[in-house]
């Protein structure tokens, strides 16, 4: 962080911002100049708000040199980060994950059932919803414990790991027993209490954005759950909130070079929640192969018609199997696999 002072500022007064900062541990480098001064603090920022170091009246103008993100930055971990996920590695330069499974569990034998197609299909991971975030509090919200059982007996038979969203502190135990991906989804984003607590977990974390969060507020989000010590953190695009209506989201493709530049983590691309349209799945799953992800979670259901949820933009299994084909020769193209 760079700092400069308006012109004039008596010596007291720098020696007043010069102490309190380095009370907070950072070390300050100080260039005099005939009219104005400028410094600049090594250490860790993160804890400044740029915006109360601006209200001194003695300071003119306050400049963020690095982000305010550390652990996720790529300025100090140039190599991809590959996450482990019960075996299956996501991210680095090789394979493209791809995450198959329903919106909702529905029951045992309907999630054996779409855990047998996805692996069929060529998908890697099964995913699905035991408790369920929705809009209307009539809406159906997930099977809870029963549901993440069945993805268990799922698993038994077909070895597909498992990726479930978690919504509340009470259920860590729960999924740190049973789930392999533990899923933060996007109204809670910015649960950071709900953050820290999967900080502390063993479980490697799918990091949804937000509804309407900028990129650095994700990555922030990010960099909670890896300062509690949890630093196996993917990140998830599902599409934010634009005044575009044709489509349930706006996919921002353009976040999978971009958070590959800031920081080291893995990003995978879900296209189902993005566009709330199968149709439009497929080719919005294409681009982010050809953009770079590391993944894709799709939603696939034998009956969409008949979802308990979401079904209108889940694939059934032929079409997933479709995906992953027409995706192989482009993953190539780009040096990669599927």
């Amino acid at each position: 962080m760079i700092i400069s002072t308006k012109r004039g500022t008596p010596q007291e007064e720098l020696q007043k911002i010069i102490s309190g900062f380095e009370a907070q541990g950072l070390s300050v480098t100080l260039i005099q100049g005939t009219d104005y001064n400028v410094f600049g603090l090594v250490g860790d920022t993160t804890k400044l708000d740029e915006k109360i170091v601006a209200a001194n009246p003695w300071v003119d103008s306050v400049t963020r040199v690095a982000a305010p993100y550390k652990k996720a930055n790529r300025l100090f971990h140039q190599e991809d980060s590959v996450i482990d996920v019960a075996g299956i590695k996501i991210g680095g330069k090789e394979k493209i994950v791809v995450i198959g499974g329903p919106c909702s569990v529905e029951g045992e034998e309907s999630t054996i059932e779409i855990a047998k197609a996805v692996k069929a299909a060529g998908g890697s991971m099964l995913r699905g919803g035991a408790y369920k975030p929705r809009t209307s509090p009539y809406a159906f919200q997930g099977l809870g414990t029963e549901g993440i059982l069945d993805m268990v007996k799922a698993r038994e038979i077909t070895g597909l790991p498992i990726v479930s969203e978690l919504m509340s502190e009470d259920r860590i135990d729960e999924f740190e027993e049973y789930v392999d991906l533990v899923q933060i989804g996007a109204r809670n984003m910015q649960n950071f209490q709900l953050l820290k607590a999967v900080g502390k977990m063993k479980k490697p974390v799918l990091l949804k954005r937000g509804l309407a969060n900028t990129i650095e507020e994700w990555i922030m989000s990010a960099e909670y759950i890896m300062a509690g010590g949890n630093e196996n953190v993917i990140f998830c695009e599902r599409g934010i909130r634009t005044f575009e209506k044709y489509t349930r989201n706006t996919l921002d493709l353009s976040v999978i070079p971009i958070i590959k530049e800031k920081t080291h983590l893995p990003i995978i691309i879900d296209p189902s929640h993005a566009t709330g349209n199968w149709k439009y799945v497929e080719s919005m799953s294409l681009a982010a192969i050809a953009a770079g992800a590391d993944g894709l979670i799709i939603e696939v259901h034998p009956d969409p018609e008949h979802a308990w949820s979401d079904g209108a933009q889940s694939l059934k299994p032929d079409r997933f199997r479709e995906v992953i084909e027409k995706g192989r020769p482009i993953a190539q193209v780009i040096g990669r696999n599927l």
